[in-house]
């Protein structure tokens, strides 16, 4: 079945740009090409049997579903072997009998299929001809320099996204940080603890009411502790044994 999950790290909207973009350039650059579809996906794609897909017609997107739905086609075998895949006449392709029909039924003769491959992000480039042998060079024109272009700018557009989101995660921490310090300050005072003990607190609430850290440190500033007593005793780590004074081994007596 032919879905559009949300592919981790790259923004949905700006992800189809660009693959109907790519798809659409080949059609007016390509001689020959009649349609062109882009497909988008990561490294665990295999596993999973999604891809984000756009055509530059309905039809030929249905060519995806099949292939994806059989698990085999010219984009399993080009995501496989990392080449170009070439169909020069389909109506005498033994390969992937299930794409050879629905390829021909929408008047589909060849095809050719480029993937793309780089940091984590697997892109395939379809494109189809009326035409026996139509396509026999489309692999080593502009289709392969719009692709790997395409692709590149796919990999700007996650690395962007995510120092956007590990840029806030710090602000959110610097904000937090005074806060759970306060809070830490709090559970020496009512546990009698160390710093280290009391921020060990802290983290096993945190971990035990899978809450964040900061959210249990607000708590604990805004109550200053009152009424958190026994919980915070309970979950304080047990005093370490007591050794012999002046760390001298203890002595035995027979």
């Amino acid at each position: 079945m032919l879905i559009e999950p949300e592919y981790e790290g790259t923004d949905p909207a700006s992800a189809v740009r660009r693959l109907q973009q790519l798809a659409e350039s080949c059609v007016r650059s390509v001689p020959a090409c009649c349609g062109a579809v882009a497909t988008l996906g990561g490294e665990d794609e295999p596993e999973r049997g999604e891809r984000r897909t756009t055509a530059t017609h309905p039809d030929l997107a249905a060519l995806v579903s099949v292939q994806l739905d059989c698990g085999d086609g010219p984009i399993r075998a080009a995501l496989d072997s990392g080449e170009p895949v070439v169909s020069g006449d389909l109506l005498h392709e033994e390969r992937w009998p299930a794409f050879r029909a629905a390829a021909l039924g929408v008047g589909v003769r060849s095809s050719v299929t480029l993937p793309f491959h780089r940091a984590g992000v697997l892109v395939t480039l379809n494109l189809y001809g009326f035409r026996p042998g139509s396509l026999a060079n489309a692999a080593r024109g502009p289709a392969a320099v719009l692709g790997d272009e395409a692709t590149a700018g796919l990999v700007r557009d996650r690395r962007y996204r995510a120092a956007l989101t590990e840029v806030g995660q710090l602000e959110s921490a610097l904000r937090s940080r005074p806060v759970i310090d306060q809070a830490g300050g709090i559970v020496m005072h009512v546990l009698g603890c160390g710093v280290e003990e009391a921020y060990a607190v802290l983290r096993r609430v945190s971990q035990l009411t899978n809450r964040k850290l900061s959210d249990v440190a607000a708590q604990v500033v805004r109550t200053r502790g009152h009424g958190l007593e026994k919980e915070l005793a309970r979950l304080a780590p047990p005093p370490p044994p007591a050794g012999p004074p002046n760390g001298e081994p203890p002595q035995i007596f027979v």
